[in-house]
Parts: structure tokens; sequence; C-alpha cells
């Protein structure tokens, strides 16, 4: 939860707006025709393949996360990454009023350390426009250029003056103990035979008897490590059957109820869940904790300054809409 984030505006207009990330509108001539644009903002196209495109990119990660996107949310999702476009664009318009410049040099860096990130070219290539919709290094520096103009605004006029005191890191900490508990944890590793619950009984009766041999061999005294790398049908057998460690509610019910109830060093019966018939070693346990203040007071610290951060952007966005000039050609009833 307390994981440190970089504050910056993409993750911040991601939090603002349906949790998308941010693309920006290409710079076009003026003339173009409506059809080719879906609004224009103090003038400024936002243009149509933009727009579509990070509809696209919001369609595959909701589709991920299982969403089913029926006409009402579809509706909704196209006026959230509208207003996300309109939104990012006004920030970038505020920086170049300001005379925020970014230079290549600066471009180049951020490009380069993106690069970083891929084991070549092609995959960089691949990540960009599978998840960013960005096919060429233009289309990239671009993106960059945008950000971090959007960025360094955002720094000088809001991120530099927003302080936490301590009083408020600590009365963050004591009021929420539930957020800096660390539940009890099991390292365990396993052996599997599987065998599905909708199979015939005489499988059901192959498997148990394969896992019943197996405890056999494991009382006689065996390597539960080598006889996992031999037998067991999970894909940690490769590691010897580890699994490393757990929480409660990450393993199927029947499996976390014998982990958690077996002491460290000894092996259980056979368990049975869904995916068949298990033996599982524990191997060590970790009480439930409280994270300590001192060791986390940097993390809320910062969490509280995105807090604050994200509602003074929200309501310097709310006077911006105000003043701007925004015409919209999304037709009525194919939003």
């Amino acid at each position: 939860m307390y994981s440190r984030l970089k504050i910056s505006a993409f993750f911040l207009l991601t939090a603002l707006v349906l949790l998308l990330s941010i693309s920006v509108a290409s710079f076009a001539d003026e003339k173009k025709d409506p059809e080719d644009k879906v609004a224009t903002v103090n003038g400024a196209p936002i243009l149509k393949k933009d727009f579509d495109r990070e509809i696209n990119l919001a369609k595959k990660r909701l589709t991920k996360r299982g969403a089913v996107l029926k006409d009402k949310q579809l509706s909704k999702l196209k006026d959230g990454v509208l207003k996300n476009l309109i939104n990012t664009e006004l920030l970038y318009q505020e920086s170049q009023k300001r005379g925020i410049l970014i230079d290549d040099a600066s471009v180049n860096q951020r490009l380069s350390d993106l690069k970083k990130r891929y084991s070549d070219e092609e995959e960089f290539k691949k990540a960009m426009s599978s998840r960013m919709g960005l096919s060429t290094e233009s289309d990239i520096k671009s993106q960059i250029q945008h950000e971090l103009a959007i960025n360094k605004f955002i720094d000088k006029k809001f991120d530099e003056k927003i302080k936490i005191s301590e009083k408020e890191v600590r009365d963050y900490y004591d009021s929420h103990p539930e957020y800096f508990k660390q539940p009890e944890k099991v390292k365990a590793s396993h052996i599997l035979i599987k065998v599905s619950p909708k199979a015939d009984e005489s499988k059901k009766k192959d498997a148990l008897e394969k896992i019943k041999k197996i405890q056999k061999r494991l009382q006689k005294g065996e390597d539960f490590g080598a006889l996992a790398k031999e037998s067991s049908e999970c894909p940690s057998s490769k590691r010897g059957g580890d699994l490393g460690f757990f929480k409660r509610g990450q393993m199927a019910k029947p499996f976390e109820d014998a982990a958690f109830t077996t002491k460290p060093g000894e092996i259980s019966d056979i368990v049975k869940t869904r995916f068949g018939y298990h033996l599982i070693k524990v191997v060590e346990k970790k009480p439930e904790t409280t994270i300590k203040f001192e060791s986390i007071k940097d993390r809320i610290e910062q969490r509280l300054k995105q807090e604050k951060l994200r509602k003074e952007i929200t309501a310097y966005l709310e006077e911006l809409n105000k003043t701007a000039k925004v015409k919209k050609f999304l037709p009525a009833g194919k939003k």
C-alpha cells in the first residue's frame, strides 16, 4: 500500500480520472474538419485518433480486470477519457504560459532510462505500442516532453508549497492502525498430486494411492524437496515444492488451514483441495506484527502529500475549466 511513488502528472491524472493513463493530444492545424477531432481546448485540437487510442487502451486494461463494458459503462468511460485529455491539455497550456521548456537532452535522458527497463529495442517498442499505443519514437518523445512539462509545472505551482507536519503523519498512523498490521505468514513447501473434483472415482482413488505412497517414503526419512522435484505435479516442483511466504486468504481454505496449524519442521497429513491431494511441509512462521512508526513515517508523509496535491490539482482544474474555451464534437448518443 505504501510503495514509494514519484509525484508526477502521469500518476495524479490517472488517479483523478478512471485510473486511465494520460495521453496528450497532437497539435494539428485548427482548420481540420470536426470529424478529425473530438474537442478543441482554447483552440488546440484533441484529435480523434488520440481519443480512440486512449479508449482502446482503457478497454484493454478493464477487460484484463474482468470488467464487462455495457453501453452505459462505455459511455461513462468515453466521457472520462475525453475529460482526462482536456484536463491534460489545460495543464500543458498552463505550463507553456509560464515559459516552461523541456530541452531535448532531458527528453533523450528519460527515453534512455525507459529503454533500460527492457532487454532490447524491440521489446521496448512492443511495450510502448501495446501499453501506451505509441508506435514511433517521435510519438514517445512527444509524450515524454509533455509529461515532463506538466510535471515541472506542478512541482513549481503546487508541490514545492505543500508541507506535511510530523503531527499530521503521526495522527494518520495512530488513526489507521489496520493499515500497518503485518498479518501472520507461513513459509511452506508442498507436494501435489492433481485430480479434478469432476474425475471419476477410479482416478481419485489412483491419485490418493499415489500421495499415500509418497507419504510413506517421507515417513521413512526421504528428503521432502527431492520427492517434490520427483513427484509433485505443481510448477513449484522445480523449487522442491517451495511456495515462499503466504498469508491467510491466498491459498485454498483446506490447504491454508493445514499450513497454519502445522508446526515448523513438520509435515501435514494428506490435504484435499479442488486441485488434488497435497502434503505440506511448514518451514517457518512469522507472527502478526505492526510496522513501527519510524520505519513507515516517510512513506506516510509521501502519501499525505500526494492526497493534498491531488486535491489542489482537482480544484485548479475546476477553475481552469470555468474559463477555458472547450468545444466538444462527440455526437450526442454516440459517446
